[in-house]
């Protein structure tokens, strides 16, 4: 019954802006590190940003000083807000989390996001 979802993605101009959420509920009550990953057609799945239950973060180069990951504890959801959008950001991006102390230990996410598509256009 635990589960993470992803909610915020759609169709966007180049130089606009979107902000997806990842809401985690049920048994998911204490998440070490929230990260968002993106996938295009024929790439690999990269990971866009990140943030540890201490607040740090850290983004991919081609995403950073336009994108930024928060978190609100209270409500148990992270956020991507994603600013001065490319086409080269069009993707399905996934949230996932970490709250075993295994994952942690391997670099690795217990749960995962549906996944939601984000378009940008020219």
């Amino acid at each position: 019954q635990a589960q993470l979802v992803e909610s915020g993605g759609g169709l966007v101009q180049a130089g606009g802006s979107l902000r997806l959420s990842c809401a985690a509920s049920g048994s998911i009550f204490s998440i070490k590190r929230m990260g968002w990953f993106r996938q295009a057609p024929g790439n690999q799945r990269e990971l866009v940003a990140v943030i540890t239950s201490g607040g740090s973060t850290n983004y991919a180069d081609s995403v950073k000083g336009r994108f930024t990951i928060s978190r609100d504890n209270a409500k148990n959801t992270g956020y991507l807000q994603m600013n001065s959008m490319e086409p080269e950001d069009t993707a399905v991006y996934y949230c996932a989390a970490t709250v075993t102390s295994l994952a942690m230990t391997t670099n690795k996410y217990d749960f995962w996001g549906q996944g939601t598509q984000v378009t940008v256009s020219s």
